[in-house]
């Protein structure tokens, strides 16, 4: 990295604990360890008691009744040290010495025993932690971008906004029994976020109005990734904040009311979006809007607050300032390497967000106790958000700092280069715990990311905005339909043998623009990363387009200029990279990874996606 001055800023005062937020209540453990107790007693049936469970974050472990997957909600991916520390610790205690960063900003423990499932719960209290409504038919965790507050294209900062309503809806009797989950996300411009695959996402805008520059968002509505996915719709030009509240409200009392419970296949609001059409669907809301404005009484509305979400953020604000980086090769020394694609300098002068890369989500128990007390010692704002990506995000870490930061990762094993590139794959849990998978998505995705680092993919530009997500399922767990290039797990019969195999999607993005990916092929699971470094060998020959993510979308548009032209050209020009010789030649390629025993597509009742 070249030497570049940097303004002085505040030197980091000793580390003081952010006050706790209280998302959990230690009564709802002692009812959760009674049911348990009734459950184990048969005086509650399977389905009452899987309700129940479901509603305090404890999901059932893949073909293990009596394991569960406790996901704790982590509002707007934001979490303390404390907080870090305290799952490394139950981790251990109670799971399997790691943890796992989903792509909606939870954070999940596996295979804990039902009876323990309780001690987890008081445990999350004790640092203002929360399972409840993780999983089920209500209101899920509400994401916010990682970039909010720091973002140079932001109007402002939308994390208050987002937590706020996190906290209005948690426990909130309107949304205790929807038809099926309900998801908010909240960006912080228009190329950040998930906004438009979510039932309701938030785009914060400044705009003026009699004369007065007032605070906003853009809001889509009916967006959504599974076995059929949906983008969001916009609703209005402009809907201000103090409509935002009994604009949500609406929208989850419409979903309530006439969303699907008897079609399990299409309950999402999505699918009542696309039914109802989104003209109908749209003066709907806005009439229910003036419905809820008028009868929300005072004390209901108080419960909404931005302000008070907004009074613990105060954190410097100044003028971006970049400095300058030397290309890398993956000869380079490790830390040049690292600060290639792992930090981002912020809106504020001096600071930068650097990024953990994580295998797939997973971490340590070890690694979650180095990473809390590099954030205690090098964030100036003292927390770290965790992102879609399966990344943590640690803001507010000086230029002259990050030097140091990188030693103290590489301590544990936490300072792999590569988060915001190619080689940063996002993978589902598969079938290492999900009842729905029918591969092993985890495991392939850590195998991508192996390969592309060993072959140093995370250091050419060309390659950096561009991603791989892979779910074990259609589902969309691992958001593969907004990926660059997605891959979803199926089965195929190749003679007399099964396979596990990708169905292979090209083109999908975020941000208010983003696509879904289209569907190219079928993919071996064994022959995934012979075919994706065979698609980067045809994008470099090519020279078509600046980047791979913009030469994959004119593929898909059939607008690429060169001998690969469109989706057909790519199939034919990998087709014999992904044929799989015979099972007796190489029976290995028709098992999983993870597996040495012969594949087959055994799934069980699902109860919850991620």
């Amino acid at each position: 990295m070249r030497k570049s001055k940097v303004a002085t800023v505040p030197q980091k005062k000793d580390y003081t604990p952010k006050p706790v937020s209280k998302w959990g209540k230690e009564d709802e453990t002692e009812v959760f360890a009674n049911r348990v107790k009734l459950y184990r007693q048969g005086k509650l049936s399977d389905d009452e008691f899987r309700r129940f469970r479901l509603q305090n974050g404890a999901y059932g472990s893949r073909l293990h009744a009596g394991y569960s997957m406790i996901r704790i909600k982590i509002p707007g991916g934001e979490i303390t040290p404390e907080q870090i520390e305290k799952i490394a610790s139950l981790s251990e205690a109670f799971s399997i010495g790691s943890a796992h960063v989903s792509t909606r900003q939870n954070i999940q423990l596996h295979w804990v025993q039902l009876e323990d499932v309780s001690e987890v719960m008081r445990g999350l209290v004790e640092v203002g932690m929360t399972s409840r409504e993780a999983c089920g038919n209500t209101v899920r965790n509400v994401m916010c971008s990682h970039f909010a507050g720091v973002c140079p294209d932001e109007a402002f900062d939308s994390t208050p906004y987002s937590k706020a309503i996190a906290r209005f809806f948690l426990r909130n009797p309107m949304c205790q029994n929807l038809p099926r989950k309900f998801k908010l996300n909240f960006a912080c411009c228009d190329k950040h976020g998930l906004v438009r695959v979510a039932d309701i996402g938030l785009v914060p805008m400044i705009k003026e109005v009699n004369g007065k520059q007032t605070r906003g968002f853009r809001i889509y509505l009916g967006g959504g990734l599974g076995a059929a996915s949906f983008t969001g719709h916009q609703l209005e030009d402009f809907t201000p904040e103090d409509q935002l509240l009994s604009t949500c409200m609406a929208t989850v009392r419409l979903f309530d009311r006439h969303g699907n419970r008897e079609n399990m296949a299409r309950n999402r609001m999505r699918y009542l979006v696309h039914e109802t059409g989104w003209e109908k669907f749209q003066k709907m809301v806005l009439k229910e809007r003036v419905v809820v404005g008028m009868t929300t009484s005072n004390a209901t509305a108080r419960t909404y607050d931005v302000q008070a979400e907004e009074d613990t953020r105060q954190l410097p604000n100044a003028k971006m300032i970049k400095l300058p980086m030397a290309s890398v090769t993956k000869d380079s020394p490790a830390y040049e390497r690292w600060l290639h694609a792992n930090a981002v300098p912020q809106k504020q002068e001096g600071y930068f967000t650097v990024f953990i890369t994580l295998g797939a989500g997973d971490i340590t128990a070890s690694q979650l106790r180095v990473l809390a007390s590099a954030i205690r010692d090098f964030s100036a704002e003292g927390t770290a958000r965790n992102t879609p990506q399966q990344n943590f995000a640690i803001r507010y870490v000086r230029a002259s700092d990050l030097r140091a930061f990188f030693d103290r990762l590489a301590t544990a094993g936490l300072a792999n280069p590569g988060a915001l590139s190619i080689a940063s794959a996002v993978g589902c849990s598969g079938t290492t715990s999900c009842n729905l998978a029918i591969t092993n998505s985890h495991r392939l995705a850590k195998e991508v990311q192996r390969k592309f680092l060993e072959l140093g993919l995370d250091t050419d530009d060309s390659l950096k905005n561009s991603t791989i997500k892979i779910s074990g399922c259609p589902n969309s767990c691992g958001q593969h339909e907004i990926a660059t290039v997605g891959f979803f797990g199926g089965a195929s019969r190749i003679g007399t043998a099964m396979s596990p195999t990708y169905t292979m999607l090209f083109g999908g993005s975020i941000g208010e623009n983003g696509e879904l990916g289209k569907a190219v092929t079928r993919v071996p699971a064994k022959r995934v990363i012979a075919a994706l470094l065979k698609i980067i060998e045809l994008y470099k020959t090519e020279k078509t387009a600046d980047s791979f993510d913009q030469w994959i979308a004119k593929i898909v548009r059939g607008q690429a200029t060169g001998s690969i032209k469109n989706v057909e050209d790519v199939k034919n020009a990998i087709s014999s990279t992904i044929q799989l010789p015979s099972q007796e030649e190489d029976p290995d390629a028709y098992q999983d990874y993870g597996s040495d025993v012969k594949f087959t597509a055994k799934t069980a009742r699902g109860e919850c996606a991620a």
